[in-house]
């Protein structure tokens, strides 16, 4: 089954066992599972190096990890939306999650992950966006910048403090974008 394969290939680092859980229950596409967990792998490391990099920022490490391995669950629902640009995967998401028994304060993940300038968006959610774009090298100065004054601001340093070693960080994690592009489109869309 190429869902199974797509969420136990040794190439990427494994998934939660609850969200792998609910990619199965959810029969989601392989390539779906495979952009997940090349999102997780980063999500993993740029967790690792803010909790190391900046011990002032207080941070739900559990929950960005959830998040970056759900964000985009909602396209089990609109699966054009994985080779396609859309946003109704966004609400749909977390909409299943909670239909899942997911906990709203893990299920927003999937509606915030391209939501940066809402009201009430908290660093998690700043996160789990970096993720979503740096996987693939894709650097957006105004997410960067919404990240760099929370660091600047929790960390009580200048912006430029604060931008210089999480630029440096996302131009590590940009590094490894040709591998994990590959990795995902190893995997097709549909499950034939």
């Amino acid at each position: 089954m190429l869902l199974e394969r797509a969420l136990t290939d040794p190439a990427v680092r494994p998934l939660p066992p609850t969200a792998a859980d609910l990619l199965r229950g959810m029969d989601a596409p392989p390539r779906l599972a495979a952009h997940l967990r090349a999102v997780h792998d980063v999500a993993l490391d740029l967790t690792a190096w803010l909790a190391a990099s900046c011990p002032a920022v207080a941070f739900d490490r559990n929950a960005v990890l959830f998040g970056a391995a759900t964000h985009d669950i909602g396209k089990t629902l609109h699966v054009a939306e994985l080779s396609a640009p859309g946003s109704q995967h966004e609400p749909a998401g977390r909409d299943l999650l909670l239909s899942f028994g997911v906990p709203p304060e893990l299920a927003r993940f999937a509606a915030t992950h391209a939501s940066w300038h809402e009201p009430g968006i908290e660093i998690e959610d700043l996160l789990v966006s970096l993720a979503d774009k740096v996987w693939k090298a894709k650097r957006v100065p105004d997410l960067e910048r919404l990240v760099v004054d929370r660091l600047a601001v929790a960390s009580a340093v200048e912006p430029w403090e604060a931008f210089m070693p999480l630029d440096d960080c996302l131009d590590r994690l940009a590094a490894g974008a040709d591998e994990r592009l590959a990795f995902q489109n190893a995997y097709p869309i549909g499950h034939a």
